[in-house]
């Protein structure tokens, strides 16, 4: 037996196979849309809206990431930046779709099509849209080289953790089909070390990159603002103690009152307060005439 080996301490009745297959239906909320398989499944054009930018997402944190960062485009007067937002819900699949897929063949949200430049510029991935657009308006990453390379710093360490906070802590404690006392007991351990990484950090500094407001802090308020606070994995906050971080807490609470935060939260969610749902987002007055609310059936914001 060679250290590491996935055959120690192994629970009775499971033997690890030298080579695994996947089993169709093998438990778990997303059961029905997990493959071990890449590519479209179906056929279904994205829709396009009048903007240059076209975003296709949903209001997870990593949709937020994005949203956020357009309406705090828009509130610094970068008119160029206004965009549609299409509903990507990828509970019923959508993210599967030969439209989607061609425009981040990872199929995951949220995607973003640039149609300002002479031939339309695809960007995937939450942290790579952050820095597409920081760069596009010259906005929201310091000038100064020490700053600018911390706030790139923070975002790349958010791109790095954020899959222990879902996919591994997430997943175990709020999506798997049984509860598994090592796995929780695995990740819950690794995400209050992020927020004591966080905590620490912020004794010091205002925002991630110092004293100036940016992509880093947009990129991981959505992540462990969500978990801290229970809007994401049921009482994941109460869980996880995440008020014994101070210093992480006065940061949290300080972007979320950013107006453009509050409008970016919005921004196709589906849960929550209808009041608070904007499923789709195509001009600035839809936040006050088209939440799910207000929306009508006939009106294409209702599923």
């Amino acid at each position: 037996m060679t250290v590491g080996d996935p055959s120690q301490n192994l629970p009775a009745g499971y033997e690890v196979p030298r080579v695994w297959s996947w089993e169709a239906g093998n438990g778990g909320q997303f059961q029905h849309i997990n493959r071990p398989t890449a590519g479209a499944r179906f056929d279904r054009a994205l829709p396009v809206g009048e903007h240059p930018l076209q975003l296709y997402s949903m209001g997870t944190p990593n949709g937020v990431k994005v949203t956020i960062m357009l309406e705090e485009l828009l509130a610094l007067g970068h008119s160029d930046a206004e965009y549609d937002a299409w509903l990507v819900n990828i509970f019923d699949g959508d993210q599967f779709g030969s439209g989607f897929v061609d425009l981040n063949p990872n199929a995951k949200i949220p995607a973003l099509l640039d149609r300002s430049t002479s031939e339309p510029i695809r960007v995937f991935e939450s942290g790579s849209i952050l820095l597409y657009l920081s760069r596009k308006f010259d906005a929201f990453l310091p000038k100064d080289h020490k700053a600018n390379t911390e706030a790139l710093n923070w975002l790349f360490w958010q791109v790095g953790a954020a899959p222990f906070v879902g996919g591994g802590f997430g997943h175990f404690f709020s999506y798997a089909p049984i509860h598994i006392k090592y796995a929780i007991d695995r990740y819950a351990m690794e995400v209050k070390r992020q927020f004591d990484v966080l905590d620490r950090h912020l004794v010091h500094h205002r925002y991630l990159a110092g004293d100036d407001y940016s992509i880093a802090d947009m990129a991981v308020w959505p992540w462990y603002g969500a978990v801290s606070q229970n809007d994401i994995y049921g009482t994941s906050g109460t869980f996880l103690s995440a008020d014994s971080y101070p210093h992480f807490q006065r940061w949290r609470a300080d972007i979320a009152e950013r107006p453009a935060v509050k409008r970016g939260r919005m921004v196709n969610r589906i849960i929550g307060k209808h009041s608070e749902q904007l499923r789709e987002r195509h001009h600035a007055s839809d936040f006050d005439n088209h939440t799910h609310d207000d929306a009508s059936s006939d009106s294409g914001l209702v599923p």
